[in-house]
């Protein structure tokens, strides 16, 4: 399989065009994975455009890749939206990197009341741009058309307040739905994983009150950084993703 970079400015290219890998990517391609002329790679803008060509010329500074085809892939029909828990160590950056590969739409940074770690001040800005940096090169592994984005940091209130544009769904082990019950609706899906302590019993209560649906996966309780991929892959089965 070729490999896949990423280079947002690549959006008008087509047929035919250079297009030049500069910065990060030029020396990942040239340095990291070695490319050569002649190597047949692909490139994306992260929204949808994915280029194929082969490589022209190889400098630690500049990868010219020649353009050979074009094509536009679009968004889901059905989104699905990961509101992940911070946690200690690095088990939510685990569970962003994995979401992505197994093909999420979006990632919100949720600080719950059960948050070990704590974004305040700098560290918020520093975290959601340490997520972006995580989804990104897990979406160039996975040969993603579409980067996710990585909203800003939320509340539970303001958790809470996305419930009217989304199902949501709130990953809870004592909940009596499956989420292999769930059928698709058409509508937009938020799944909410709590941190390493859980949901705590406000936080369900106030989702609830919002319209959310309480839904376990199993009879077993995962880590928190397992849980979000593992109902992301139930749900690409559900959305006819897979």
């Amino acid at each position: 399989m070729a490999l896949h970079f990423i280079v947002p400015s690549c959006s008008e290219a087509g047929e035919g065009d250079l297009i030049t890998l500069t910065g990060a990517e030029a020396k990942h391609a040239s340095a990291v994975r070695r490319v050569r002329v002649g190597e047949h790679i692909t490139i994306g803008d992260g929204t949808g455009v994915w280029l194929e060509g082969s490589v022209e010329d190889v400098s630690a500074a500049e990868v010219t890749v020649r353009i050979a085809s074009r094509i536009t892939s679009e968004r889901p029909a059905s989104r699905i939206t990961l509101a992940q828990a911070l946690a200690k160590g690095d088990r939510d950056e685990l569970a962003v990197q994995t979401a992505c590969e197994l093909g999420v739409d979006e990632i919100v940074p949720w600080q719950a009341a059960r948050s070990v770690s704590r974004w305040e001040g700098a560290k918020i800005a520093k975290g959601r741009e340490r997520w972006a940096t995580i989804v990104r090169e897990a979406a160039k592994q996975a040969h993603r058309a579409w980067v996710p984005e990585v909203a800003e940091l939320s509340s539970t209130a303001q958790l809470v307040a996305r419930a009217a544009e989304h199902r949501m769904l709130v990953l809870d082990p004592t909940a009596d739905v499956p989420l292999t019950g769930i059928r698709d609706d058409g509508r937009d899906i938020m799944l909410v994983v709590g941190p390493e302590g859980g949901i705590s019993a406000e936080e369900l209560a106030r989702f609830t009150d919002a319209g959310a649906e309480r839904v376990r996966l199993g009879d077993t309780v995962l880590r928190t950084s397992t849980a979000g991929p593992a109902a992301i892959a139930v749900l690409s089965g559900v959305l006819g993703r897979w």
